[in-house]
């Protein structure tokens, strides 16, 4: 009796993945609601002239229409169109005009669903990190409860369990990108090489500032 209830609440509790797949399914099928007929016809659109028989169909139509109109004389047929075929290049500015216009139509609701993923992975990445620093926190504080264990300084698990904050981290690398784009457009630097070469001394050279600032605090807490 205990084995059939044990499968029957194994089968009622679904899998991770398949929540995951859902959601993201979910998700989909809400962005596909918002969308009316009008978005849809030219989604459609912008497919069908993304298909390769459509950029073969240009070739064999533009070539056909060259080739009837220079042969028409030759077989006492009236020309509707005269070398160098301004009809023609009409007819094409006109329909890479329409293209553009439809593909731009098109690549304005994907942008705004990407940049609405873009959001959602920022702000689940940001919970994670909140979560983490969390846990490292509370496994910190059972250490030090623990009687068994010998309670040392972590560095390192100090600076885990303290969260990120965005605003910073951004300002942080705008200003070090901004140090490093001017180190590298100096006129002393003779060729791009010598402009890495000098970003990677002063990684370095920050790194083991680091590490000996992490030293003597560990001496010092000694």
């Amino acid at each position: 009796m205990s084995l059939r209830r044990g499968r029957k609440e194994a089968a009622a509790v679904q899998d991770p993945i398949s929540a995951n797949i859902d959601a993201v399914v979910a998700l989909h099928a809400i962005a596909e609601q918002q969308v009316d007929t009008h978005q849809r016809t030219v989604e459609s659109l912008t497919a069908w002239l993304g298909r390769p028989q459509f950029f073969y169909g240009i070739l064999v139509g533009v070539g056909l229409w060259m080739g009837v109109n220079a042969a028409a004389p030759l077989l006492h047929l009236p020309r509707w169109d005269d070398p160098p075929f301004f009809w023609l290049q009409g007819a094409i500015g006109l329909g890479a005009l329409l293209m553009t216009s439809v593909i731009l139509i098109t690549q304005n609701r994907q942008g705004k669903l990407a940049e609405r993923r873009e959001q959602l992975e920022l702000q689940m990445s940001l919970l994670t990190e909140q979560r983490t620093a969390k846990i490292i926190g509370l496994l910190e504080e059972l250490r030090r409860d623990m009687p068994s264990v010998v309670n040392r300084v972590d560095l390192e698990a100090e600076a885990l369990t303290k969260t990120v904050d965005p605003h910073e981290v951004l300002a942080t690398f705008e200003s070090k990108m901004e140090a490093t784009l001017e180190a590298m457009g100096t006129p002393a630097l003779e060729s791009s090489e010598e402009g890495a070469r000098l970003v990677t001394e002063q990684i370095d050279a920050a790194a083991s500032e680091a590490n000996e600032e992490i030293e003597r605090t560990r001496q010092s807490a000694n």
